[in-house]
């Protein structure tokens, strides 16, 4: 017995052993073995020396130029891959240091433990461990050439290859965190009989949120390739990747992100297949054949406007199918979700219209923008800063169901047929909007110009009521979820002065209700969640959440 006894617990222990070790050995295979595509490079980041004239910094005929008035940043290059990225890299070296420093420093804010950072790159290494071969070449070379004039400071989380590449799927990741509010933008495109000219008009706000300080420099790319169109896309530094963007044949791309499937590996990151787009398509149809040939691992609405077709339409594509939306009509509007019938059935597509903010949005967009047809530039200033929620009732500010959440990388508006560009400064987008010109860029090979006459003033009434409050309310939000973790005392003074701040948004009764719940404060827990049933909740389960605490707080 003694031996049998000994013989079983052998064989429970080898397979209890097995069943640690083989998963193990599997992750240690899986990021021993990934591949991300590191290209040769064949110039020397020595040769690249930049010189600074007045307030412009010049690497060869490249630039940047820093516009004081606006803050934008105004980035200039030319020639082959590699000279371009290597061009971006010396002339943005402190824009990147600045760009990556604000960008781990937000990371650190959800993930402080540096154990679980250094667990976190594994895991990015694993999950993109093929995503170089997703990437065209053109693109890793661009990316690896500008990596040269990257920090070292932070290879613990992977080399500035690495890091680069990765960096372009932080959008695509964001997909997957759409309830916390780091994408969720709204565009909409019109033309013919809807705008006061007939061109085609269209504009977005890009609310990608990762703080406010990582919008702060933001950068216009006027690039002239080697290969393919010229274009101008808004980013940022490290950014070779297209998030809204114009080339010399008229055409415009913007991305909406939507939901679907928990991507398990990586594919193309969207920015880097609207950059192909913008660079190497004259048409809708073109833009098709070229989405058809790019594996995205999210699903994503890409706009496409083109002054050969004289119209817009928008390219749904999920990792598994691609759609061209072309309705009938002269306006195209969208959100976050779907809108063709190949995704009328799809499960993801549902639930998002059903349970996100996405089709109060997209009503949204048709009331503000129904009320004012046809429009010009100034009206379409004014839907992409309108902050109310429908019948122009106040659902409180930063609400995600507005149109205007305070959150906004950057606004931009264009009109293609007129080479006309409106791009917003700062705050969000109710800074001043400055117009360029990109005739003489992109066909008499001069620089942009900025037309002054056509500049939309700042919103004085938004700086004057509602700026203050919004920096005071996200201000106060981290000290009320301070004082809840630490479980720190706060006085009612200061409660009452944060329910005054944003008195018709339904996160300012959730928090305080959780407030007082982790006080354990039971009745005055209950009467703030009951007050922010009485609001606008964007999502669904957050307000079946919010029940279901009422209901668990009054069994007790």
């Amino acid at each position: 017995m003694k031996k049998a006894l000994k013989i079983t617990i052998k064989i429970i222990f080898a397979a209890v052993a097995s069943i640690i070790c083989i998963p193990a050995f599997i992750m240690i295979y899986l990021y021993k073995s990934a591949d991300m595509g590191t290209p040769s490079l064949h110039i020397k980041s020595s040769d690249y020396i930049v010189r600074s004239v007045n307030d412009t910094l010049w690497c060869g005929n490249s630039y940047l130029y820093s516009d004081k008035s606006s803050g934008l940043w105004e980035l200039y290059v030319t020639g082959g891959s590699q000279h371009r990225g290597a061009t971006q890299g010396a002339l943005t070296s402190g824009l990147m240091r600045y760009q990556e420093d604000v960008f781990i420093d937000q990371i650190r804010e959800i993930i402080p433990s540096d154990e679980y950072l250094k667990f976190l790159r594994y895991f990015i290494i694993i999950f993109n461990r093929n995503l170089g071969k997703y990437i065209p070449m053109e693109y890793r070379d661009e990316i690896a050439a500008m990596a040269e004039f990257c920090t070292d400071e932070y290879n613990a989380i992977g080399t500035p290859y690495e890091r680069q590449l990765n960096y372009h799927g932080a959008h695509d990741i964001g997909h997957t965190m759409q309830q916390y509010m780091l994408v969720g933008c709204s565009s909409f495109s019109l033309w013919g009989n809807n705008t006061q000219s007939g061109e085609i008009i269209t504009a977005r706000n890009f609310d990608f949120f990762v703080g406010d300080n990582f919008a702060k420099n933001k950068i216009l790319t006027f690039a002239a390739p080697d290969s393919g169109y010229r274009y101008v896309s808004i980013g940022w530094a490290g950014m070779v990747g297209v998030l809204s963007g114009i080339n010399e044949k008229g055409l415009t791309v913007t991305i909406n992100a939507s939901k679907g499937s928990v991507p398990t590996s990586a594919a193309t990151p969207v920015s880097i297949l609207t950059r192909e787009i913008l660079q190497y398509s004259s048409n809708i149809d073109e833009a098709v054949v070229i989405a058809n040939k790019r594996k995205l691992f999210v699903s994503e609405s890409i706009m496409i406007s083109s002054a050969l077709d004289g119209r817009t339409a928008i390219i749904e594509k999920t990792p598994d199918k691609t759609e061209l939306y072309k309705p009938q009509g002269e306006k195209i509007l969208c959100t976050n979700h779907f809108q063709s019938e190949a995704f009328a059935a799809d499960k993801y597509n549902l639930d998002n219209i059903e349970f996100s903010d996405s089709k109060y949005r997209y009503e949204l967009l048709e009331e503000k923008i129904s009320a004012r047809l046809p429009l010009d530039y100034e009206d379409v200033v004014s839907v992409l800063r309108n902050r109310y929620g429908k019948g122009n009732k106040d659902i409180g500010l930063a609400n995600e169901m507005t149109l205007n959440q305070s959150i906004v990388h950057h606004s931009v508006i264009f009109k293609p047929e007129s080479n006309l560009m409106w791009v917003t400064t700062t705050p969000w987008q109710s800074g001043e909007m400055i117009c360029y010109d990109l005739t003489s860029f992109f066909h008499e090979e001069g620089y942009p110009r900025k037309v002054d006459s056509l500049k939309v003033a700042s919103d004085s009434l938004f700086m004057a009521d509602d700026y203050q409050r919004v920096l005071d309310y996200r201000k106060a939000i981290k000290e009320i979820n301070t004082a809840i973790s630490n479980n720190t005392q706060l006085t009612n003074e200061y409660i009452q002065g944060f329910l005054k701040i944003n008195p018709y948004n339904y996160y300012t009764y959730r928090l305080v209700g959780d407030y007082y719940k982790s006080e354990k404060e039971i009745h005055k827990a209950l009467d703030m969640y009951r007050q922010s049933l009485h609001c606008e909740i964007p999502y669904k389960n957050e307000r079946i959440d919010i029940e279901t605490l009422i209901k668990k707080l009054q069994r007790q």
